[in-house]
This record gives C-alpha cells, sequence and structure tokens, in this order.
C-alpha cells in the first residue's frame, strides 16, 4: 500500500505537483459544476417508500389496491379548532370551504372530498369532536403527486382557510400532505444556514485555538472546492437516477465533510510545523511529513467510509439511500487528504503558520505543556485511571437500556409548525386511535358473505388494545354490506373492515398489539369461523407500517454494529500489524459510543424534559461515532508506535500524546463543535443525533484517546502490538 501512497504524496507534495494537483481538483470542480446543478435540486424531502416490497404492509397496501383501485392519494385534514367552542358562524365558515374545495377554483390536484356543504345538519355535527371545539375535513389530493405540487396545494388551501374562518378559531391542516408540506418549508433553507453556520465556527475556532488567519483559511479553501465537486456528483446520481438523494442526507453530509476535512488539515499542519522546524525547504519538509501521515489519513478515511458502505446491507431505504451519499463523499474527502490537503499547504509553507512562523532549530515540545503533563500522569498511574474510566464510562452506559423510542415523525417538528399543531389538537379532542385507523382486509378464494364480515368485526373488537370497529355495518343491512363498493370489492372475494386503537397508533403498545394480531391471524380467522386456507387477513395503516419500520430498524441495528465493528476491527490490526491493539482499541469506541448514548439519553429526560429519542438515532450516531472516533485513536497510536521504534514505550507513550495532544484536541473540539451546529436545526431528530454525536466525540478525543488508551498499551507492555515487536524501556520486561 505505501508503495502506491508514499509516492502519490510525493508527487503532490513536491514544488511542481503541488501546482498541478491544485489544478486537477480546480478543472474537475469547473467540468462537473458544467454536467450538473448541486444535490439540493434532485433532492427530496419525504422519502418516496421507506419499507422494501416484501414488508407485510406494503404487500397489503398493494393487495388493497388491487381490490379497491379506486383509493390511493394522500390525505389532508383540515383541523378547525376555537378552544371556546365551535360556534354556528364557524360551521357556516367550513360549509364555505367545503363549497370552495368542490367548485372549479379548487386546485386541481384535489381528488375527492366529503361535501360537508351538502350535508343535513345531524350529519354535519358528526364531524364534530365530544367537546365542540373541534372539527375535521379530510380532502384526499390526486395520487402521484410531485412534493412541490402538494406544497403548492396545501399552501393555497391554507390561504383560502385563513380567509374564511374567525380570529377565535385557527386552521391547521395535517396528514400526510401536512407533513409533505411542513417538510419542504423545514428544509426550504436550512442547509444554506446549516452551511454557513458550519463554515462560521469553523473559522472561528481555528483563529481563536491557533490565532493564525491563513491556517483558519486553508481547511476552508479546502473543505469549499472538495465541497463543489461532491455536491455536483451527487447531483449528477441524482439526476441520472442512480439513488434518491434525501434532503436531511445533505444536511449531514455537509457536517461529514467540512469536519472531516478539518481534520486532516490539521493533522497535516501540525506534522508539517514539525517538519519546518528541521529543514529549510518547505516542499521537502512536507514531503517528510506526509511520509508519516498519509497512513492515518488513508486509514481513518477508510474506517468511515467501510462503515458507511456497511449501510447497503440495510433493508430499510433511509439507512440504504445514506450508503451511497456519504460512500461518495468520503472517497472525495480520503483523495482530497491525500493530494489537495498537502497542496496547499506546501504551497503557502512557512506563510501559513504568520505570525507564529516555525524555524529551524526550534524546540519540538513544550515539557510543561497540559498534555504533556497527562501523558505522564498517564505513564505513572495507568492501572488507576483505567480502571476508573471503564467505570465511569460503563455506568453511563447503563443508561442505554432506559431509552424510549419513538415512531412518530411528526413529534420531530417544531411545536408551532401547523401539521403538528393540527396533529395534536386531534389527539386532544378525538379519540387517539382516529389519528391513524388501521385497515384489515380480508381476502377469499370464494365469494364472502354478510355473515363472516359481522363476525369478523366482533372478533376484532375483542382484540387487545382495540377500541371499536369502525367500519358501519348496522345502517346498511345484510345485502347492503354485499353491495357496498366501499367494504366489499365488486369480485366480492376481498372486504375490508378499519379499526382504531385505545392508544396514540404510533405508541410503543399499539405496535405491539398489531404485531400480535399479524401474528394471531389465523386464530382470528378460526375464531370467525372462517377457514386460514381459505382466507388471509392483511393489515394496511401507519400503524402497520411502523409495525414493519420498527422490525426493520432492529434488524438492521443489529447488523450493520456487527459488520462495523468487524470490518473496522479488521482495518485497524492491518493498520496497527497486531492482533491485539485492534480489540482493545475498538472496545474502548464501543464503551465511549454507549457512554455518549446513555449520557445523552439522561440528560434528555431529565434536564431538556424529551421522553422519546427517534428510532434511527443510536443507529445514526454509531456509524458516526465508532467510525470518527477510530480517527484520533489510529492517529495516537501511528504515533506512539512510530516514536517506539527509537525509544522505550513508556517514553513513546510520553511523547505520542504529547505530540498528537493539542492538534487531536483541537480537531476533536472543531469536530464535535460542527456536528453540535445540527442542533440549531429545526427538527428535533437532528438535534438529538447532534448532541450525541457531540459529546460522544468529546467524550472519545478527552477520555479515550487522551487518557483510556495510552494507558491500556502502558499496562499491556509487549503485548499491546503482539506480534509485533516493543521497545520496552529499560528495566521493563
Amino acid at each position: 500500500m505505501s508503495r502506491l501512497f508514499q509516492p502519490l504524496t510525493t508527487a503532490v507534495s513536491s514544488q511542481k505537483g503541488a501546482k498541478v494537483s491544485l489544478i486537477i481538483w480546480l478543472v474537475v470542480a469547473i467540468l462537473i459544476s458544467g454536467l450538473s446543478f448541486g444535490a439540493k435540486k434532485y433532492a427530496v424531502n419525504v422519502s418516496g417508500g421507506d419499507l422494501p416490497d416484501q414488508a407485510k404492509s406494503i404487500v397489503a397496501s398493494k393487495e388493497l389496491e388491487h381490490y379497491f383501485p379506486e383509493e390511493g392519494g394522500a390525505p389532508a385534514l383540515l383541523v378547525f379548532h376555537n378552544k371556546d367552542g365551535l360556534k354556528s358562524e364557524d360551521l357556516k365558515q367550513v360549509g364555505e370551504m367545503s363549497g370552495y374545495l368542490h367548485s372549479d377554483d379548487a386546485p386541481n390536484t384535489i381528488k375527492e372530498s366529503p361535501p360537508y356543504h351538502q350535508f343535513p345538519e345531524p350529519v354535519q355535527q358528526a364531524f364534530l369532536s365530544d367537546d365542540k371545539t373541534t372539527l375535521t375535513l379530510p380532502v384526499v389530493l390526486k395520487d402521484g403527486l410531485e412534493m412541490d405540487d402538494i406544497n403548492e396545494t396545501v399552501t393555497t388551501l391554507q390561504k383560502k382557510g385563513n380567509s374564511l374562518v374567525t380570529d377565535a378559531t385557527e386552521l391547521k391542516i395535517t396528514g400526510p400532505a401536512g407533513i409533505a408540506s411542513d417538510t419542504i418549508a423545514i428544509f426550504s433553507n436550512a442547509d444554506v444556514v446549516l452551511l454557513l453556520s458550519t463554515i462560521g465556527l469553523i473559522l472561528l475556532l481555528l483563529i481563536v485555538i491557533y490565532r493564525s488567519p491563513l491556517l483558519a483559511v486553508i481547511p476552508l479553501l479546502v473543505s469549499g472546492l472538495v465541497y463543489q465537486v461532491m455536491d455536483r456528483f451527487i447531483g449528477f446520481a441524482g439526476k441520472s437516477g442512480w439513488f434518491e438523494i434525501e434532503s436531511q442526507s445533505l444536511s449531514i453530509v455537509s457536517i461529514l465533510l467540512f469536519a472531516a476535512l478539518t481534520d486532516y488539515s490539521l493533522l497535516v499542519f501540525a506534522r508539517f510545523r514539525e517538519e519546518l522546524k528541521k529543514q529549510e525547504d518547505q516542499y521537502k519538509a512536507m514531503q517528510e511529513a506526509m511520509k508519516h501521515v498519509w497512513e492515518p489519513i488513508f486509514f481513518s478515511g477508510s474506517t468511515v467510509l467501510a462503515a458507511m458502505l456497511v449501510l447497503f446491507i440495510a433493508d430499510y431505504k433511509p439507512y440504504q439511500n445514506f450508503a451511497p451519499i456519504f460512500s461518495i463523499t468520503m472517497v472525495i474527502i480520503l483523495i482530497a487528504g491525500l493530494t489537495l490537503v498537502p497542496s496547499l499547504f506546501a504551497l503557502f509553507g512557512r506563510k501559513a503558520f504568520w505570525p507564529f512562523i516555525p524555524k529551524v532549530g526550534d524546540p519540538e515540545i513544550k515539557t510543561d505543556s497540559f498534555w504533556s503533563r497527562v501523558s505522564k500522569a498517564v505513564v505513572r498511574k495507568p492501572g488507576v485511571i483505567s480502571i476508573l474510566l471503564v467505570a465511569v464510562l460503563a455506568l453511563f452506559s447503563l443508561n442505554m437500556t432506559q431509552i424510549d423510542y419513538s415512531f412518530n415523525l411528526i413529534k420531530s417538528f417544531p411545536e408551532d409548525m401547523n401539521s403538528r399543531v393540527g396533529f395534536e389538537r386531534l389527539e386532544e379532542h378525538y379519540s387517539k386511535g382516529e389519528l391513524a385507523p388501521t385497515t384489515v382486509l380480508l381476502t377469499s378464494s370464494d365469494r364472502l358473505h354478510h355473515k363472516d364480515l359481522l363476525a369478523l368485526r366482533d372478533v376484532l373488537e375483542k382484540q387487545k388494545g382495540v377500541e371499536k370497529v369502525t367500519t358501519d355495518f348496522e345502517s346498511r343491512g345484510a345485502l347492503g354490506i354485499m353491495k357496498d363498493s366501499k367494504i366489499v370489492a365488486k369480485d366480492g372475494t376481498a372486504a375490508r373492515i378499519q379499526f382504531i386503537f385505545k392508544d396514540n397508533p404510533y405508541d410503543q403498545s399499539s405496535l405491539n398489539n398489531l404485531e400480535s394480531m399479524r401474528k394471531q391471524s389465523d386464530d382470528i380467522l378460526k375464531q370467525s369461523g372462517m377457514s386460514p386456507k381459505k382466507h388471509n387477513l392483511h393489515f394496511t395503516g401507519e400503524t402497520a407500517k411502523q409495525a414493519d419500520v420498527q422490525a426493520l430498524n432492529n434488524r438492521d441495528t443489529k447488523w450493520v454494529i456487527l459488520f462495523v465493528t468487524l470490518l473496522i476491527t479488521i482495518l485497524l490490526g492491518l493498520q496497527t500489524r497486531s492482533l491485539v491493539a485492534p480489540l482493545y482499541m475498538i472496545a474502548t469506541i464501543l464503551l465511549s459510543y454507549g457512554a455518549a448514548m446513555g449520557l445523552s439519553t439522561f440528560i434528555f429526560e431529565n434536564i431538556l424534559n424529551l421522553a422519546e429519542m427517534s428510532y434511527r438515532i443510536p443507529l445514526y450516531t454509531f456509524v458516526f461515532l465508532v467510525a470518527l472516533g477510530v480517527d484520533y485513536n489510529i492517529m495516537v497510536v501511528s504515533r506512539i508506535r512510530e516514536e517506539n521504534i527509537r525509544i522505550g514505550l513508556k517514553e513513546a507513550v510520553t511523547h505520542g500524546v504529547s505530540m498528537t495532544g493539542n492538534v487531536i484536541s483541537s480537531a476533536g473540539i472543531i469536530l464535535a463543535a460542527t456536528f453540535g451546529v445540527l442542533m440549531t436545526q429545526p427538527i428535533l431528530e437532528l438535534f438529538m443525533f447532534g448532541f450525541t454525536v457531540a459529546l460522544g466525540i468529546l467524550m472519545d478525543t478527552f477520555l479515550v484517546r487522551g487518557l483510556l488508551l495510552p494507558s491500556l498499551i502502558v499496562l499491556l507492555k509487549k503485548v499491546s502490538f503482539w506480534p509485533s515487536k516493543i521497545k520496552l524501556d529499560e528495566g521493563e520486561v
């Protein structure tokens, strides 16, 4: 491997090679900008389908569409609310809104809506909540609409409704269409704000930490150029239909790019400064620096890339969609870290460090520095430090068992967003289950009889967690039931029945009850007097979908964690040339991940009053924390191994921690702060993800990399890098 990368880094660090490298990057950026717009142009705000085709709820939906082809479309729920009760004037305005929905002035994207304005008063009263404060008017938009069309329709309906209702009455549009519209609004400018905030924060921190204007600007110049290449390449891939681009992925990938390239820039800069104290020629100094840092950069980037590639094995599509975007980004980052970063620093030379320009003969280490004192403490008391840190991190990790997961996307929205307010109005003033009824599709090899449906209804109402069956049988009679196209398919071999749960349809209790009903489908059929050999039950709706999401998430999380751990352990073995070192290195990283998750959960629940965490956060946090946490471990271990060639192990640990302490702690602070920028986003999921990753990075930077890992190396002595040979200190065995 060194035969490939060392000549490359040597070439791009030469006077001519540095210029050629920069020109190539500029040409690539210009050419790819001509091929495509940025990735945002081709991004979607809500995935078209999160579940694979074989998921039970998807199979059920397709069966339902087969027997009832007229169904489909994106529902929008118009929620009218007056805390003092809806008056006759308010109901009149609802009628006007209903009349508008059925007029030629209404958007042509509307498929259907009940003619509320034509109903007699008793029927209109049925739309009201029991406390008479809330009324829901459903509207179904046409199937297959683009996101922009849905957003435009919802915006038009909201404006029209606002012009009709009184000041005391509010109209909020929720349901899938309302949620989609709000998602577009949330992400419309979020990525620009995020990018500018990231750049501003990195610039500020670099200036404060290093007090050198050029040193603060160079990593951002690198990141800006690489971001342009990455953004247009992913945009081209999205334009060509290679994969789906999600807006949330773009938010996180920009953070990853700027953070990782800043890390690599600081690593190169630190070693470059060391070499400039040894020789005058800036290009030879960079070539010597890259001889020592190309391997840490390559392996740290490779671990992140490996973690992203593992996401391809996931069945849950949002995880799959992360894989290509982040894998492509990491390849580009890795190439830039080995070519563009050394090229730019070599071209700037000593001027990059102004006003603190390194000179030949300057001392390498300040013996009274913070990390010099820390390294000496580690060597003196490795056992005490190791036991204390493992105990504290393990204690934090135990709190992972207390995590409650949320499967309700809308709870991640800002509290004042229309769709969330409307959803919560429904939750407060109607039966919780009515937020998202579950549809049971009964199929048969023969024509169904009305008694089959009545028997099934009675059995369903007795199931655990079911409040009531909402399909109206009583007003139809036997013949009416069988002729009602809303209940029975045209050929008579399929029928559908709706019911609602007692609890919120997104609550864990509802998901568990739905899954239990699936498993007991045969028993339900038998109790209804039907044969499981001739009849089948399918469950559709939000609860069924989220039950599938939960099952897939559990499966994907288990396998991704397993494969990422194995891959990174193998890569660490290749990098350290040891069978032992990868084991304690990956163990400390996993412990750090568990501690970050556990401590974050404690803070969320007991300080921030956030009772639930998005089910996606553990896996995303694992991938990023483990992959990025390896970076700093690789950097410090590489330096310790390098120093151990000429000095004893304890002295090598002291020297390695001292030499890498400032640059790694600075990089860790910047990386944590960069992910912390996600906390400014209006989506709660991004806030919690950013907080957890930032906390984990700080733990890894200061506790694991600075204290625990070097302590373990000192404790294990010659076994620490077995079977590689270790030079021990005098008197050590």
